[in-house]
């Protein structure tokens, strides 16, 4: 990689790491949530904090994350992807200074909207910055992807460890830290935005397109996202959209799900420590603070996805991407369905179906990723990753609703069947656009 490649690389690194770090940090509240409120007081109306009403506080945020992608990507067009980052970045750090002052559940989904709002931009912004400013594409995106990674695992693990120690709302203002921080230097960044686009701009699938530089009326938004919905980009719409129904109906409920599993009982942090070093971090044995065990294990999953994200920015410089979402999601069907099953036989056999599945979840995502810079012209394509994760985020976010129903009124294997037949779905989709691509 040359150095403007590394220079959009570190920034988008950092960037995409803020993002995830926030993201899957929630759910680890969510179990915190669940014991330390029991209603949700409107006003004119109270409801229960169950698994159902709480998946629909959370979707609501991670809704705004994916919905917010769309006009974020026009605006990527419009106004480049180092004002969308900064702006992302302060707005997430805004959001969870907020959270940290948050008495209810009402302030709690505040807080998720404003999270939900700043970050929606970033995916459009990061990733048309990387496939316009980028040479190495694929090895740029794998890069991206790790780093995504460290964030999804970290953000969880560095979230469990404080709360061993600290408050919830305590921990919460501790992590808007980094991203104001991170804002300083997307700020001040060095790199030229442009440097890997041709001078046609046109993609391999997405034709020629009129909009060099974004669209400039509604009139031509329409115009051109009729252009992107007439090709094949509304097959890679579904592919995206099954993943991210599949990713957040997964992820959302991970952590109280594996609570409920043999070997997973909480463990006193007191039975851990040896008494001079309890004594210096302030334990009191007397007080019954535990460890979830569930929490590492979901970090760690998380974080072996590193794994995925390289291993899928390499194939996608090597192979048909289609080829390789096909492979992939219906490797990832085949995990939902032997979940349960390998959890009923221990913690050894979960330990490989868990760490298979973090590693399949996320090297699908450069995959389809470069998918769609293929199948989309280079001019709008800040507008074609804000469908992208309209898709992944928006649609997607329902995934977190649908868990929350499903294990409330139903049980965990019909939750695993809902998660394999997403992506059955997206892996036959990816099966037809390599079969038409050859034609």
């Amino acid at each position: 990689m040359n150095r403007n490649d590394r220079a959009i690389t570190a920034l988008a690194m950092l960037a995409h790491g803020m993002v995830h770090t926030y993201e899957l940090a929630i759910p680890i509240f969510v179990t915190i949530w669940l014991v330390e409120f029991s209603v949700i007081d409107l006003g004119i109306a109270t409801f229960d904090v169950t698994t159902a009403t709480l998946g629909i506080v959370v979707t609501v945020g991670y809704g705004l994350f994916g919905l917010g992608a769309l006009p974020g990507g026009v605006l990527v067009d419009r106004l480049g992807s180092r004002k969308l980052i900064t702006a992302c970045l302060l707005g997430m750090g805004g959001s969870f200074l907020l959270l940290s002052l948050s008495p209810s559940v009402v302030v709690i989904t505040l807080a998720l909207v404003v999270w939900g709002l700043a970050a929606s931009v970033y995916h459009p912004a990061g990733l048309s910055l990387i496939t316009k400013g980028v040479e190495e594409q694929g090895t740029g995106l794998g890069y991206h992807g790790i780093a995504g990674n460290v964030g999804i695992g970290l953000g969880p693990l560095l979230t469990a460890t404080m709360l061993l120690f600290l408050d919830w709302t305590t921990v919460a203002g501790v992590l808007a830290i980094p991203a104001l921080l991170a804002a300083v230097y997307a700020y001040q960044a060095d790199f030229d935005p442009q440097a890997a686009v041709d001078d046609g701009g046109a993609a391999a699938d997405g034709g020629d397109s009129k909009a060099d530089s974004g669209v400039d009326s509604f009139g031509e938004f329409l115009a051109e996202s009729r252009k992107l919905f007439a090709g094949s980009f509304v097959l890679v719409f579904v592919v995206v959209m099954c993943s991210g129904l599949y990713y957040r109906g997964f992820l959302t409920f991970l952590p109280e799900l594996l609570g409920r599993l043999p070997g997973f009982e909480p463990i006193a942090i007191a039975a851990l420590l040896p008494a001079p070093v309890a004594d210096l971090l302030g334990v009191d044995p007397a007080a019954g603070e535990t460890l979830a065990p569930s929490d590492y294990f979901y970090s760690g999953l998380l974080l072996i996805g590193v794994v995925g994200q390289y291993a899928g920015g390499k194939l996608t410089d090597r192979f048909p991407v289609e080829y390789g979402i096909a492979a992939g999601f219906g490797t990832l069907a085949v995990l939902a369905l032997v979940f349960l099953p390998a959890a009923a036989l221990g913690f050894g056999p979960l330990l490989v179906v868990g760490a298979l599945m973090g590693i399949f979840l996320f090297a699908v995502q450069p995959m389809y990723q470069a998918t769609v810079a293929s199948y989309t012209p280079s001019g709008t394509r800040g507008l074609s990753y804000g469908y992208t994760y309209l898709g992944v985020f928006g649609v997607g976010s329902l995934g977190g609703a649908i868990a929350g129903a499903i294990l409330t009124y139903a049980n965990e294997p019909t939750l695993f069947a809902v998660l394999a037949l997403f992506a059955t779905t997206a892996a036959g989709v990816g099966l037809y656009l390599g079969r038409t691509r050859e034609e």
